[in-house]
């Protein structure tokens, strides 16, 4: 009976943990998407007077504000990846953008592939999801399309990681891409703007 109940109880554990990290994530991303409206950040100038007001702890509000930015698309991923390079030079400034876009992208796959369509409609408009949709099943390999999209400064990549969750992409294969493809841009934009203060 003891056995039994271990077992019981283990599934809604489960469910109970995932059900507060989905509430609590969601409540983390209104607030930072309120400060970030509030802050009416339009460009690498006003993003670099925002991270530079932290201080000491700024490369890890940076890392983490670029994992809030991919998985709530608010602003352009280059507003960050300049001013944080600006801020922080070219080294520390690629590990934290590195660090927070692989993070968010990640988990912005895990977002959609547990809850669907609905989350992927919430995030982008169905005219959007619709053009890249029709874009995407006309390539050959969605594998091959989706890491020369990491590579590229000018693709959607916070819908295409939605987008690989959403089709049930395998996991392992979308973390191997998103790792291998998304420093490159990011890199270039660390090299460019690391020299400008």
């Amino acid at each position: 009976m003891e056995k039994k109940t271990e077992k019981g109880n283990g599934p809604n554990k489960g469910k109970l943990i995932k059900l507060c990290t989905i509430v609590v994530t969601a409540l983390s991303l209104l607030v930072m998407l309120k400060y970030m409206i509030a802050l009416h950040i339009t460009s690498v100038e006003d993003f670099r007077k925002f991270i530079s007001q932290f201080g000491i702890i700024g490369p890890l509000v940076l890392t983490i504000f670029q994992a809030f930015q991919v998985v709530v698309p608010v602003l352009p991923g280059y507003l960050g990846c300049a001013a944080g390079a600006m801020v922080f030079g070219s080294t520390v400034g690629f590990i934290c953008n590195y660090v927070g876009i692989c993070t968010g992208s990640i988990a912005s796959y895990f977002i959609a592939r547990k809850l669907g369509m609905d989350v992927v409609l919430a995030m982008f408009s169905e005219k959007q999801y619709n053009k890249w949709s029709e874009r995407i099943c006309k390539k050959k390999s969605y594998d091959n399309f989706l890491f020369v999209a990491t590579l590229l400064p000018l693709f959607p990549d916070d819908f295409l990681c939605y987008f690989s969750g959403l089709i049930k992409m395998n996991s392992r294969r979308f973390i191997k891409i998103i790792l291998l493809g998304k420093p490159w841009c990011i890199l270039a934009y660390s090299l460019v703007f690391g020299s400008i203060k």
